[in-house]
């Protein structure tokens, strides 16, 4: 069942949004000549009624903005940059199965996993930074080691004072070699992170830092409290959990260390009663192509399970057997779409 069309008088109905996106794959494709007749054809469409200017404004914004889009290696093209050049080498069958994948993803919204939300010149201007589906163990100068996850950057700033760390993006496992000189400290956007002992992992995402505590304690102040010049602090314990935002702290919550530790080890996602937005957004970090769903559709739905994030295609059939409701389909090796239809 496809997801029903607005009946509002501004919505532009899904047929539309097909017909623009094979508009755009078209004009990209044959000799010069036949681009120019396409191309007064493609103007007279957008003539024939608001909503065809409209739905093709819509589609040439998102693909100029995928165009500034390049993976880190080498300035590969984006996953939706390669849908739309598969469209144009594929027979006409599976040219139509593109072209109808990237109408959806229109209709929904601009995707979720345009890379620039993610900001690239933080990223780009890393110290350390791994790449979608890579890992990366490194020892730092002290000794301390960090293991930085997939699509994760981090910034080293060592100094005769203070260990630091600043966390651009993702998650990161991090043992820290023993300095009583130099306490070692990790920074978010959120807060600060003063590590009293060892081993503990830290995950930033959506303005939210999260802390989940393996060995030993650590000492967080929010980004309020530093402003503040508060001497507070929550101390966090192996086997606990902690979410940070910039204002305050959630509460703290207990956490299978071992079972983190082994996923960790075996580059397993282990979820408990998650929303499945926040799983996806993980599984996104670990795929080639892009994961596509509606947030607020399936906003209310949980996971709780356990999921390889080195074969995300085994994750996502997880996640199938686990919540029959939705609905996953692969359109091409780089792009998926979820949703839950009204059944």
């Amino acid at each position: 069942m496809e997801r029903s069309t607005s009946t509002s008088r501004n919505a532009i109905p899904d047929a539309i949004t097909a017909q623009a996106a094979e508009w755009i794959v078209r004009l990209g494709a044959g000799s010069d000549a036949e681009r120019e007749q396409l191309r007064a054809d493609f103007e007279a469409w957008t003539r024939e009624d608001p909503r065809h200017a409209r739905a093709a404004a819509r589609m040439q914004d998102l693909v100029g903005r995928i165009e500034q889009v390049r993976t880190v290696a080498g300035g590969r093209p984006g996953p939706a940059r390669s849908a739309l050049n598969a469209a144009r080498r594929a027979r006409p069958a599976r040219a139509r199965k593109v072209i109808a994948s990237i109408a959806l993803a229109c209709a929904i919204g601009l995707p979720t996993w345009l890379w620039i939300a993610h900001n690239p010149l933080a990223y780009l201007s890393a110290d350390l930074r791994t790449s979608t589906g890579h890992w990366q163990t490194q020892t730092l100068p002290d000794g301390s080691r960090i293991t930085l996850a997939a699509d994760s950057a981090v910034d080293i700033r060592f100094d005769t004072k203070r260990r630091t760390l600043a966390l651009v993006q993702g998650e990161i496992l991090v043992e820290v070699a023993h300095d009583v000189e130099r306490p070692f400290v990790v920074e978010t956007g959120e807060g600060t992170i003063r590590a009293l002992g060892t081993r503990f992992v830290v995950e930033r995402h959506d303005g939210v830092t999260d802390l989940s505590m393996l060995q030993s304690r650590v000492a967080v102040q929010t980004k309020a409290e530093i402003r503040a010049n508060s001497n507070e602090a929550v101390f966090v314990e192996a086997g606990q959990h902690l979410r940070i935002t910039a204002d305050g702290t959630g509460p703290l919550e207990p956490v299978d260390a071992r079972s983190l530790e082994a996923a960790w080890a075996s580059h397993d996602l282990v979820v408990r009663n998650r929303p499945l937005p926040e799983v996806l957004d993980e599984l996104n970090r670990y795929r080639r192509g892009a994961i596509v769903y509606d947030r607020a559709q399936i906003e209310g739905l949980n996971v709780a399970a356990v999921l390889p994030l080195d074969d995300t295609d085994r994750s996502l059939q997880l996640l199938a057997d686990s919540l029959p409701m939705i609905r996953i389909r692969e359109f091409t090796p780089w792009l998926v779409i979820i949703d839950a239809p009204a059944r």
